[in-house]
């Protein structure tokens, strides 16, 4: 492949989505109903506020609502207790931030909740709202942190993981055919898309010739009716494309699509495709990486084809 590298910051705002940053989700939990409404509405101007009124009722809400940054709970709960029930939200939701509100000294249950990494702080009764507002505050930045550092290990693994397999298609003696199916596959997983086609070209057209990856298993190839192929074929470059507001670009809900010119010797011999359902946001290392990958499956199929 030896096209030049294309613009990829601009391909890369191009992805990001225009919608405002949605807000935090945070869940506060106490029996006492005046306390729940106060601490609803200390947060609701900055964050998305679940509430529940026990820590069973706790455990329901995150099992329907899945993860959220930041847990509020109070300590003396009838049947549960609250460092009880934080406890129990470790497993599925290592990275949230838990807080502890308790109106009587309760050191033992504190202090093993702390030293076991299930409290992050716990405020004393009566709390201050500006001092646990900026305590939340702080709490919410943590769990940024921590997914983000979640994030770029979960990167680096697939970066390693799609090369490793690139890597191993391009030194063995697979067919053309064969070599198609897991590399769209791998690309597919490890990018975390909808849906990846790597579909082989012949002249400016594409053939019938190519291997694809779904997320739920089912594979809908629009690619020649989408105008950016050819373009992409055409200039040799990565194109973009999104759903505008209100309109519906792509069929079967994909809101993004990248589509990658595989080209030897100034020749396109296949192209990439790799679509989402979500408006798409990736970093300009991201794309670096798809376009230094792109390279690899050139090697990879003009070995497979003996050329």
């Amino acid at each position: 492949m030896d096209n030049p590298i294309p613009e990829l910051d601009k391909i890369r705002r191009q992805l990001m989505t225009l919608d405002k940053p949605k807000k935090l989700k945070i869940l506060v939990v106490d029996d006492e109903p005046d306390n729940l409404d106060l601490l609803y509405r200390t947060f609701r101007r900055d964050f998305n506020v679940l509430k529940a009124d026990s820590g069973m009722n706790a455990l329901q809400v995150l099992a329907s609502e899945g993860e959220v940054a930041v847990i509020i709970s109070d300590q003396r709960m009838p049947e549960m207790k609250g460092t009880e029930f934080l406890s129990k939200t470790v497993p599925q939701f290592p990275d949230t931030v838990r807080i502890i509100l308790t109106g009587f000294t309760d050191i033992e249950d504190l202090v093993e909740a702390i030293n076991a990494g299930q409290v992050y702080k716990y405020i004393t009764k009566p709390w201050d709202p500006g001092e646990l507002k900026a305590v939340v505050q702080r709490a919410a930045e943590t769990y940024d942190l921590l997914k983000q550092r979640t994030e770029e290990l979960r990167r680096a693994h697939a970066q390693m993981e799609l090369l490793t397999v690139l890597l191993e298609v391009a030194q063995t003696n697979l067919s053309l055919e064969a070599s198609l199916e897991p590399i769209a596959a791998t690309f597919g997983s490890c990018l975390a898309v909808d849906t990846c086609i790597l579909q082989m070209v012949s002249g400016l057209a594409l053939t019938d010739t190519q291997g694809s990856y779904s997320s739920n298993g089912t594979v809908e190839n629009w690619l020649t009716q989408d105008p950016m192929t050819s373009q992409a074929i055409a200039s040799r470059q990565m194109q973009v494309g999104v759903n505008t507001p209100g309109g519906s670009t792509y069929p079967d809900g994909i809101q993004s699509h990248l589509i990658i010119p595989i080209s030897y010797r100034q020749e396109v011999f296949a192209v990439l495709s790799l679509q989402w359902k979500q408006p798409c946001i990736l970093r300009e290392d991201e794309l670096k990486l798809i376009h230094s990958s792109a390279q690899l499956v050139a090697i990879a199929l003009t070995s497979s084809q003996g050329t």
